[in-house]
């Protein structure tokens, strides 16, 4: 939007026109739905399947390394996964200067749909795929893991794209850059 009009010479309240500022405002703004652009939605789903890929592959190792059963393997792969996803999106927003218990809103607000899609579609994969009895030399344990990354990313970036558009998910984080 074009704001020269605002400043040109004339006084004008802030305060009135904070709203046009905010993230849901902002996606109505830009079409609603149809704003948000695949790319935006691409690197939304991108920026939190490198926090989940850290810490499910963390997970995936670990359990599989200390010969944990299937259930407690995915539940850590699972956890760290979450906490990396939510780590990625706190960090840039602390840095941006919001106090911790705002950055934590704004990062579950965030991923939280996003990643539970990704692990959701991810974990399904590698359990119907049997990689969870492979051992760490095995292919079927890393195509399964890294080919179940693919299918969440291309199953995730419509969630995102259909979330950020209606000023959600991602969206929010926009707020603070």
């Amino acid at each position: 939007m074009d704001h020269s009009a605002h400043h040109a010479g004339t006084e004008h309240d802030h305060a009135a026109h904070g709203a046009h500022h905010a993230p849901v405002d902002q996606a109505a703004h830009h079409g609603g739905p149809a704003g948000a652009s695949w790319g935006t939605a691409a690197k939304a789903t991108l920026h939190c399947l490198t926090g989940c890929a850290i810490g499910e592959i963390l997970g995936m190792v670990i359990g599989t390394a200390l010969l944990w059963g299937n259930v407690p393997t995915m539940v850590l792969a699972i956890t760290l996964a979450f906490l990396f996803g939510y780590s990625f999106t706190l960090f840039a927003v602390l840095r941006v200067g919001l106090d911790l218990k705002s950055a934590i809103k704004v990062a579950l607000a965030a991923d939280t749909v996003s990643i539970a899609v990704m692990e959701f579609v991810d974990n399904a994969i590698i359990a119907l795929s049997g990689a969870m009895d492979a051992h760490l030399s095995d292919g079927l344990f890393w195509s399964a893991l890294l080919g179940g990354f693919g299918v969440a990313f291309l199953i995730t970036t419509p969630v995102n794209k259909w979330m950020i558009g209606r000023g959600k998910g991602h969206a929010v984080v926009h707020a603070y850059h």
